[in-house]
């Protein structure tokens, strides 16, 4: 069943006589449950195809559509709560609060939203992320490997239906960083959740159902790995 659909996508920086394509007319869909790996070459147009996803980017032509619902369409405080409750989004810098612990780091997104924390998601949660013992630790008593873990959780504890993850294991050696792919590859096979990963990693990007290479803000390749 198709989650994502989008059509006819561009970004454009610059002005109308030297317009910068960071996106150029984009057209692709990706159904539910779905785990797509997206490369490319450094500028190609990734990271923006992301963060348009994702609703943090607005595109300058184009539709992007989740679950049927015209992202776009909605006003800013709509388009907030989208982000919010139906995307996860995990970077490659862990973006954590430093004056946070795990626990209060992970809970955050929800508890601004004004939700109350499932406890017993948060608890396995955090077992599965193999942080038990550490939920009191702050990001500087943490190994990168860790605080990507806790980057993690913060996407996952509300169950969004798309997680989102721009070069998750840059920053990791090549143990964490197949550890990291595992965790999110369980989540996506145990709760369904659509993954997109943007990665540089020949490795990861192979594990997907599906790779989608981008080029010039083109589309330039997209294979069916696995059904």
């Amino acid at each position: 069943m198709e989650l994502i659909r989008v059509e006819n996508l561009s970004k454009i920086y610059g002005d109308r006589d030297n317009p910068v394509y960071a996106l150029n007319n984009v057209s692709f869909s990706i159904n539910k449950g779905e785990f797509v790996a997206i490369i490319g070459p450094s500028g190609s147009g990734k990271s923006t195809l992301l963060h348009i996803l994702g609703g943090v980017d607005k595109p300058t032509d184009g539709k992007v559509y989740m679950d049927g619902c015209d992202v776009y369409e909605q006003n800013d405080d709509r388009l907030a709560v989208f982000r919010r409750r139906q995307v996860g989004i995990i970077y490659q810098f862990y973006n954590l609060i430093p004056v946070l612990n795990v626990t209060e780091n992970i809970t955050l997104p929800l508890l601004l939203d004004g939700q109350t924390v499932n406890k017993e998601r948060l608890s396995d949660l955090i077992r599965m992320l193999g942080l038990s013992g550490k939920e009191k630790n702050f990001p500087n008593q943490l190994s990168g490997g860790q605080q990507q873990r806790v980057s993690i959780g913060r996407a996952l504890l509300n169950a969004p239906a798309v997680i989102l993850a721009d070069e998750p294991t840059g920053n990791l050696d090549s143990k964490n960083s197949q550890e990291i792919v595992e965790l999110l590859k369980y989540s996506n096979e145990k709760y369904n959740q659509t993954l997109v990963v943007i990665t540089h990693d020949e490795k990861i990007a192979l594990q997907a159902d599906r790779i989608i290479a981008i080029e010039d803000g083109k589309i330039a390749r997209d294979e069916v790995l696995r059904r």
